[in-house]
């Protein structure tokens, strides 16, 4: 048996609409994109979004339309993938990393307070695992200090907070569609925001910076004329990924339906185990589960880990801190510490958590998560 710790779920639908626009007209810049825009826009509750051609590239695009650029800090977590510090450094800005809270493993407000600088131009928040973050306590330093807030979504397409869809609350929020995520387009992403200027800012930046807007160009030479305004890059996304993208949102509900049930499998299964320390969720929170993180306590995580591994159960780690990557280390990052989120990252494990995963198949996988923590004793 191999489990994986994420998969796509595409159905006859998904790949009846892909085929449809093969025979189109338009594979690349058509109808599909502005449809697929306004499902996610009219879903999160923004009043606009972007599609770019991946995750990374939304959070480049998010980060170039606040204006980051040389000389300005942003503040964001170390317990994510490095997409998300990586595209401060892209705009020539400087990731700054705060600790997370122990609880949740997501940015601590408290930590973020200690790390504003005369040099901070925006926080970047991600929502690990779906669960979103304590966006009011963001926002309240972001007002104190007139910062911009980029919120990373990539995993939280479908969670909420306060009652309110994530997507619909900061300046921006970046969402990726890779495979593995709450729904997918192959690769691609999105930036919902509710600001016109931004919004004309992103489309700009995904499309090397051209317009056929005469309000924006120097002169109108005739109906076939463009300008390039400013420097952007192709960040386009295909109709082919968008009619995938649109079909699978049709799917959502049941696609987060379906993973909130096995969490609370998983949850009631590991209840009782005093080894095993289960994901938390903030009471005003309804996490999206794009992963289930589990704490192995007082055990050799590499043990626990390999065994599962030789059992067919493919689990994973989310994340190394992003400081501890080599290009950080020869970068300037060699003295950073977050005692908290480097404790975390020592004995963190992700289990398998997505739609098809069946209810044999996770029943397996408590089996053997139970047999291993036993037997690294």
């Amino acid at each position: 048996m191999q489990i994986p710790y994420g998969r796509q779920t595409i159905d006859e639908e998904d790949i009846w609409a892909v085929t449809r626009i093969l025979k189109s007209d338009y594979l690349t810049t058509g109808p599909m994109i502005p449809e697929f825009e306004k499902t996610i826009a009219d879903y999160t509750g923004a009043k606009y979004a972007v599609a770019l051609a991946n995750g990374t590239a939304a959070l480049h695009a998010a980060c170039f339309a606040a204006g980051i650029g040389p000389g300005d800090e942003v503040i964001t977590t170390p317990l994510t993938f490095a997409a998300s510090a990586n595209s401060v450094l892209y705009c020539g800005g400087t990731p700054v990393f705060a600790d997370v809270d122990e609880r949740t493993y997501n940015l601590d407000p408290k930590d973020v307070r200690k790390k504003i600088t005369n040099k901070t131009k925006a926080i970047l928040p991600v929502h690990l695992a779906g669960q979103p973050c304590d966006m009011d306590a963001i926002h309240s330093l972001a007002k104190e200090y007139n910062l911009t807030v980029i919120e990373d979504g990539a995993h939280a397409l479908g969670s909420e907070y306060k009652g309110r869809k994530i997507g619909s609350i900061s300046d921006m929020t970046t969402f990726s569609f890779h495979p593995v995520k709450p729904v997918t387009t192959g690769e691609g992403g999105m930036v919902t925001t509710d600001s016109r200027e931004l919004y004309e800012r992103l489309c700009l930046f995904r499309s090397h910076g051209i317009t056929r807007d005469g309000k924006r160009m120097a002169r109108n030479d005739g109906p076939w004329f463009y300008q390039q305004v400013d420097l952007g890059f192709n960040y386009r996304i295909t109709d082919i990924q968008c009619a995938l993208g649109i079909s699978q949102m049709k799917k959502l509900d049941f696609f987060l339906s379906r993973r909130r049930e096995l969490v609370e499998r998983y949850n009631e299964a590991f209840a009782g185990c005093t080894d095993i320390i289960t994901p938390y969720q903030l009471p005003q929170t309804n996490s999206g589960w794009h992963l289930y993180i589990i704490q192995v306590k007082n055990h050799n995580r590499r043990r626990v880990f390999e065994k599962l591994r030789e059992n067919g159960i493919g689990v994973n780690v989310h994340y190394i801190p992003v400081y501890m990557h080599p290009y950080y280390q020869e970068h300037g990052y060699q003295n950073v510490h977050c005692p908290k989120a480097e404790n975390i990252y020592l004995r963190i494990i992700s289990l398998p958590l997505y739609p098809g995963l069946s209810d044999e198949e996770q029943e397996y996988v408590i089996v053997k998560v139970k047999e291993s923590i036993y037997e690294a004793i």
